[in-house]
């Protein structure tokens, strides 16, 4: 079995995998000097949240909105959903502003699960000629890796939230974490046997599939449970995540060119973006559109940030609630289309789609 990266080792190793690894050991070596910063410096926030975490939402739109083959095939996908997603957002603020933030909470949880259930089939492509309880164990644990974590967030006090505060649902239940965390211990050592089994009879054990498995699951207790702290949480969450997603729009765009032969993919003249020299300005479109919306979320808003976004706060901050039904919806409309269009985009399962010989188009010639 060839080992199934997405570009090549060094590529995928540096930007897809090793995030997870390197900001979750970044943040067990701080240990004590995190624990004792109770909010995320502005600094650093602006690089986590803006640049990491408002810039990979944005990266979306060169595989969606500026891919011309992708907007001609899927009209109407890319039409309905913004418009559903801001209906669907002025609904919810309508009920009440924390119905809109569970609710995006919850969606934006589910939206980070998905990714890493989606790196790991994309990682496990070569294994196809497994049974098919050894895929369903694949899937089982990086689902409990994740979900393990946000169980036991659910059944105890942390000091940290999502979004805003009490955005998730609160239990006193420890015993149904401590369930749920034996339950994944248990998956973890028959996963560890069928590895082994496998990698002996193949001669080769699957290295990006299990890097993934292991930062996904180091990054998300550490990050949730073994800090209980919101930089920790921040850190870990946002990096994993949000990283490998640039990066694999960047890959993508770099293989498109390839796999066309050099004939224009997007609306826009941004195809040198995926030039390797061209990756700081890639990198630094995706924070200058991050960084507005984020000044007209902090101006309009939120209010908390002024001496990063020094113009965006001349404007006046808004508190009437009919003005924030309609405003507050359609400034996280971005995120809102890309967590909707994320799951659809990247779909493993469904047979001889394009996107697939583009993103696969490097490692299938090696």
């Amino acid at each position: 079995m060839k080992q199934p990266w997405i570009h090549s080792a060094g590529l995928d190793s540096a930007f897809i995998l090793a995030p997870a690894f390197l900001v979750t050991g970044l943040v067990l070596v701080l240990g004590d000097s995190v624990e004792a910063i109770a909010e995320t410096p502005p600094l650093l926030w602006l690089l986590l949240i803006v640049g990491v975490d408002v810039g990979h939402v944005w990266s979306t739109i060169f595989r969606t909105y500026l891919d011309r083959g992708e907007l001609r095939s899927h009209q109407a996908l890319y039409v309905l959903t913004p418009l559903i997603g801001f209906v669907l957002g002025v609904v919810l603020y309508r009920l009440g502003d924390m119905v809109f933030w569970r609710t995006l909470a919850y969606l934006a949880a589910f939206h980070f699960v998905r990714q890493q259930y989606g790196f790991l089939m994309i990682y496990r492509r070569a294994e196809y000629a497994d049974p098919a309880w050894a895929k369903r164990l694949d899937q089982a644990l990086i689902y409990a890796a994740t979900l393990y974590p946000l169980i036991a967030w659910h059944c105890g006090p942390r000091q940290f939230d999502w979004f805003v505060p009490g955005d998730f649902l609160a239990f006193d239940a420890p015993a149904v974490a401590a369930a749920a965390g034996w339950v994944y211990v248990a998956m973890l050592a028959v996963y560890m046997a069928k590895e082994t089994v496998y990698g002996l009879r193949r001669g080769v054990l699957n290295l990006p599939k299990n890097l993934m498995l292991l930062g996904t699951a180091l990054s998300w207790y550490v990050g949730i449970l073994v800090f209980d702290n919101d930089l920790a949480f921040t850190a870990t969450n946002v990096i994993a995540h949000g990283v490998p997603y640039i990066a694999l729009i960047w890959i993508y765009g770099r293989n498109q060119q390839a796999h066309d032969r050099g004939c224009t993919a997007y609306l826009l003249p941004v195809a040198r973006l995926f030039q390797a020299r061209f990756a700081p300005i890639y990198l630094a479109l995706l924070f200058l559109i991050a960084y507005l919306e984020e000044g007209l979320w902090d101006g309009l808003v939120w209010r908390e940030h002024a001496v990063l976004f020094p113009t965006f706060a001349h404007l006046p901050g808004l508190d009437s609630p009919t003005l924030l039904t309609w405003l507050v919806p359609l400034l996280a409309l971005p995120q809102i289309t890309h967590y909707l269009l994320d799951a659809y985009i990247w779909r493993m399962g469904v047979a001889n789609t394009p996107w697939k010989a583009i993103l696969f188009f490097n490692s299938a010639k090696t």
